[in-house]
């Protein structure tokens, strides 16, 4: 249980200390500085605690807000200030910083410190602690309150407006709207959000948690994906209704997330992980579907995959290489932002580019009045036109920004790079790396000229796998050099697209039954990997381990391999040596993956949430 020591004279008439228990706090009160000094003491150093003026006024999902809130170390409000276990250091050093010079009782003029000063009062302790730690550099969360009262009144005709105002704000109202993720798109906002908020309020009053929602949103989805997998008229519309089910599930567990602020690293691991688990899931029940009916489309669902892959490729590595950029602005930015004032543009503008709650719907629809084969086309068409849409603005911004890239936004493309031990090696040869205007285009004419091997040619010769040799050193020379360039952000999405483009066209150029599908599934447990190192590092927890990248091969060796496995097996060989392939990456980067963020989490790691661009 965490610690409220709250300071200072009690005030009749108070709520506070009910609001404090309500919160999950043990209430303590310390009559002055020294004694609130000894009560931190005492505390145990795994649990939060949290320094409170028996003065405050504000509503209680302000101090809901500045006192609960997993995700930060230190965080305050007026009057209030607190700290987890990683912070507690500082919170105490700050505390005894404030009372050395004195320990008179609160309220007492006539106590005064070593020289004379006045000594600190308990009531003023949690403001002046805030500003001890602002002043020591140590970095104190501050919560947006918006129209949340949060105060501490110095007089008695102070405390009654501070009271009215509390009154008038509806607390939990303010609540449920700030559950809502403050950017969406448009049928998450308007068709989704409006009802499901009520949903999180529900699962929070009868104590479920967002991972168990989250857990129950990937159930739904999977059933939707079996329901689809029957290929008859029914299932397809019964799929099409659960799929939707789930996404309301999956706004409802970062809402209940928000709501109750349940931020867990492992449930955003979790959040982020079954997105990709139950969209990609949902394909593969399609391509079955339609193979009952007699029609054969896991090209078409794996080439879904794989554009959804790279789209989301884009979207991390030009966010990672912008991250902490200086001089970061454009002409094309500021457009961006002037048409951000015009209301209608900003939606069109979300629904444009499918975000997953468009996409979802799009595809419920179309999976419940057509067919598979025309799900897969129109999803096909805008996704690549979304894919078009958003890489076009991204590289305008890049070429008409002067910006300097950090080292650590280098190092975040390389381990997005995913380059493995033949990589290296190639590296360590040829020594220097391209100038920067070349590194993209180098990507990019190697990855086509293996892709374009291995479609263009029969199956089991030679020449893809000489694609395959001048792939391994264009991608080795691209990430030779640290990735500073204005479209470095360009080689992780050409590496995915010229790596899973491999696979789809040696599986398609084989054609036996089953090897599109061993294909789809080698190119799910690779993209997995891809996916948890992006989460891995947005959670600021570095890159999956060197030596699982380099048991996995890196992406140039699971290439290379790829296309002589084709050369030297027959078609049918080439199916089961991809379905070994797929499931001995998969049970390396799961097991290693599972390991990472369950560890993670009980280790105490720092809770995150993604509040980013709608996935």
């Amino acid at each position: 249980m965490s610690t409220a020591i709250v300071t200072g004279q009690p005030v009749p008439g108070s709520s506070l200390e009910n609001d404090l228990r309500s919160l999950g706090f043990d209430v303590r009160v310390a009559a002055d500085a020294a004694e609130a000094e000894t009560l931190l003491a005492a505390v145990p150093v795994d649990r939060r605690v949290a320094l409170v003026d028996s003065r405050f006024v504000g509503h209680p999902h302000a101090l809901r807000l500045g006192l609960t809130d997993p995700r930060f170390p230190l965080a305050a409000v007026p009057g209030a200030v607190t700290a987890q276990p990683a912070a507690r250091q500082a919170l105490t050093r700050a505390v005894a910083r404030e009372t050395s010079a004195g320990t008179g009782a609160a309220g007492d003029p006539a106590a005064l410190a070593p020289g004379g000063a006045p000594a600190l009062a308990a009531d003023n302790l949690a403001d002046h602690v805030v500003t001890a730690l602002d002043a020591g550099g140590d970095a104190v969360h501050r919560p947006e309150l918006g129209s949340l009262v949060a105060t501490v009144p110095a007089d008695p005709q102070a405390r009654n407006e501070a009271r009215q105002a509390v009154a008038a704000v509806d607390d939990e109202a303010v609540r449920l709207r700030s559950a809502v993720k403050s950017r969406d798109g448009f049928f998450t906002t308007f068709c989704i959000s409006p009802y499901s908020r009520y949903l999180a309020r529900w699962c929070a009053r009868r104590g479920l948690t967002p991972n168990q929602v989250t857990t129950a949103s990937l159930l739904t989805a999977l059933i939707a994906a079996g329901c689809a997998a029957t290929g008859t008229r029914g299932g397809f519309v019964a799929a099409g209704v659960l799929l939707i089910a789930s996404f309301v599930l999956d706004c409802t567990d970062g809402q209940l997330a928000r709501y109750a602020l349940k931020y867990s690293t492992l449930g955003a691991w979790l959040d982020a992980t079954f997105d990709r688990a139950k969209e990609y899931a949902y394909y593969a029940g399609l391509a079955l579907g339609a193979a009952r009916g007699g029609d054969d489309v896991w090209a078409l669902a794996l080439g879904a995959m794989i554009l959804q892959t790279c789209r989301h490729v884009v979207d991390f590595s030009f966010n990672e290489a912008n991250h902490d950029a200086t001089a970061n602005t454009s002409p094309t930015a500021a457009l961006s932002d002037k048409l951000d004032s015009v209301g209608w543009t900003v939606w069109l503008r979300r629904m444009i580019v499918l975000p997953i709650g468009e996409r979802w719907a799009l595809i419920a629809v179309l999976t419940a009045v057509t067919t598979p084969r025309i799900t897969f086309y129109v999803l096909l068409v805008g996704c690549a036109f979304a894919a078009t849409y958003t890489t076009a603005g991204r590289v305008l911004r890049s070429v008409t920004r002067r910006a300097r890239r950090t080292d650590r936004a280098a190092r975040a493309l390389a381990d997005l790079a995913d380059s493995g031990p033949l990589a290296e090696a190639v590296g360590r040869v040829t020594g220097r790396g391209l100038p920067g205007f070349a590194v993209p285009a180098v990507a990019l004419l190697g990855g086509a000229a293996v892709v374009a091997c291995s479609a263009l040619t029969r199956f089991g010769g030679v020449l893809p796998v000489a694609g395959a040799l001048v792939y391994v050193v264009t991608s080795a020379l691209a990430v030779a050099r640290p990735l500073k360039g204005a479209l470095d952000w360009l080689v992780p999405p050409f590496f995915r697209a010229a790596e899973y483009g491999t696979v789809l066209a040696l599986a398609a150029r084989a054609g036996v039954n089953g090897a599109l599908p061993a294909a789809f599934g080698l190119v799910a447990a690779v993209a997995y990997h891809h996916y948890d190192t992006v989460y891995r590092i947005r959670g600021d927890a570095g890159a999956p381990p060197a030596w699982l990248v380099r048991a996995v091969g890196g992406q140039e060796g699971r290439t290379l391999l790829v296309t002589v496995l084709a050369a030297v097996l027959t078609a049918s060989r080439f199916e089961a040596a991809l379905t070994v392939l797929a499931v001995a990456v998969a049970l390396l980067v799961l097991v290693e993956s599972i390991r990472f963020w369950v560890s993670a989490h009980k280790g105490g790691a720092p809770a995150v949430h993604d509040e980013g661009e709608p996935a």
